[in-house]
């Protein structure tokens, strides 16, 4: 009875921690170097429950390393040693920051990558959108698209993406594609151009 109790509990304790692993995991998937370290930062976070804060965080570091010439010569720079990268990371942010943001910076430190930071934010922000229920979409058209007209496209979007998310919607304008639209929504490309049609019927063989 005693042994059965326990396999039991054991079994329960299991499935608790297989559930709270679930509920950390990114939201989307996202592949290649960098993403890997954004859906590690992410994992680790979501457990500490301090998300928005990391992602202000490294938000910051990000923009100081498009303003601050010294600050991203230091995050290029291969020839300052990996152990000499750490302690000066950890000298910078050890009591400013969350000990996600600084493990982060300190393991992209120790493994020569921080050159890679400003592709590792982007992930993450891409993570962060898609928890949100943040969906990005681009529209190219031939001429600026008035208000009505975005505001349609704006609701065709919002149809499209399903109940409980937010269109983000971006607008392009290029002429060469002539009339009509082109529309990119997430990974998703639809090519509604004039200049594409054209180019079709070019191909239609006679």
């Amino acid at each position: 009875m005693f042994s059965l109790a326990i396999r039991q509990t054991a079994r329960r304790s299991s499935a608790i921690r297989s559930f709270s692993d679930a509920s950390h995991r990114p939201p989307i998937s996202l592949y290649g170097l960098q993403a890997r370290y954004a859906n590690a930062t992410y994992t680790a976070s979501s457990k500490a429950g301090n998300l928005d804060k990391v992602e202000g965080e490294l938000l910051a570091l990000q923009q100081t390393a498009k303003t601050n010439t010294t600050f991203s010569s230091f995050l290029e720079n291969p020839l300052i040693g990996r152990d000499e990268k750490i302690k000066q990371v950890t000298a910078l942010l050890g009591n400013k920051t969350t000990s996600t943001t600084l493990n982060l910076m300190t393991t992209l430190a120790g493994n020569a990558r921080l050159n890679e930071l400003d592709k590792i934010v982007n992930n993450f922000s891409e993570l962060m959108k898609a928890k949100r229920g943040i969906v990005e979409a681009t529209i190219i058209s031939a001429e600026p698209l008035n208000k009505s007209q975005t505001d349609a496209v704006q609701k065709a979007m919002k149809n499209q993406v399903g109940e409980g998310k937010q269109v983000m919607l971006a607008t392009k304008v290029d002429p060469s594609i002539l009339g009509g639209l082109q529309v990119q929504i997430g990974d998703q490309f639809l090519d509604l151009s004039v200049a594409s049609k054209i180019d079709s019927i070019s191909r239609i063989p006679v």
